[in-house]
This record gives C-alpha cells, structure tokens and sequence, in this order.
C-alpha cells in the first residue's frame, strides 16, 4: 500500500478560526478527515501531522525517508524562510508537492517567494483543500511508476 505523509505548518490547526475569508470556514478536523477519506478511497493510507515548530516539522521530513512513498507539505509561513526545511527536503529521497490553501501569487508582496519548492517536485497553490487531493494524485501516479 503506498503511504503520503502530509505535514502542515505553523497556524493552520487555526484553519476555520484564522481568516476564513483566506482559508475558508471548513476546520483543520475537516482537512484532515478529508484527506483520510480521499486516500482510503485510492487504496493508499495517509499520516497527516500538524506543527507550529520548525525542528518537528524538519523531524516529520527526516522521518519520512524508507518510511513513506511521498510527502504533501504545506510549510505555512515557513514557506517564504525556511532553508532548514528546504534542505530537510532536499535531504531525502521521498518526492514532495508543496501545497497552499489561499493563491500565494495574489497575495502579499513577501508570500509571492518560496524558498521551500525548488526542493519539491511541483508546487499547487490557491485551490482550497482540493489542492491536497491533486497532489496526492500526482505523487500515487508517480509512487506506481517506480514499482
């Protein structure tokens, strides 16, 4: 069965609460129960974690090498500065799509930069949860191509 590790950064355990008018009403339960369902219905098992804390969420990257087929990441704030996340990333050998909920080009000035998806192999940005979903897709067609 091949397994997605999705990893989730800083405030978006606020998803629902923090600018719905951004992220939309729907909770972090509900991406999380979204995701589940969407790859037990593909026939592949998901890890969704959640943290606020840069060194867990480089930890969750470490821990993801011999242990999962692909990682779905949406690093948050840490997206436009993290170079440690970056080279955690760049570190292992598990494919990686970065994912954001809100379009990040129509934004701020500062979020329009991503220093985390050159170490990723695509990048999906301003489609809601739906995003997560796409990159899943990708990355179950990509983990069967290497079978």
């Amino acid at each position: 069965m091949t397994k997605i590790l999705v990893i989730n950064g800083p405030n978006l355990n606020m998803l629902g609460i923090r600018e719905p008018e951004v992220y939309g009403k729907k909770t972090y339960a509900d991406l999380e129960n979204y995701i589940e369902e969407y790859c037990r219905e593909k026939g592949a098992e998901a890890t969704v974690l959640q943290s606020n804390g840069e060194g867990e969420l480089i930890d969750f990257i470490h821990h993801s090498q011999g242990n999962f087929d692909g990682i779905v990441i949406n690093p948050g704030a840490y997206t436009h500065y993290s170079y440690a996340i970056r080279d955690a990333l760049s570190s292992i050998e598990v494919p990686a799509v970065e994912v954001h909920i809100s379009n990040i080009h129509k934004r701020e000035e500062f979020r329009h930069t991503s220093v985390t998806s050159p170490s990723c192999i695509g990048q999906i940005t301003g489609l809601g949860f739906k995003g997560y979903l796409l990159a899943i897709d990708y990355l179950l067609e990509e983990a069967l191509k290497r079978d």
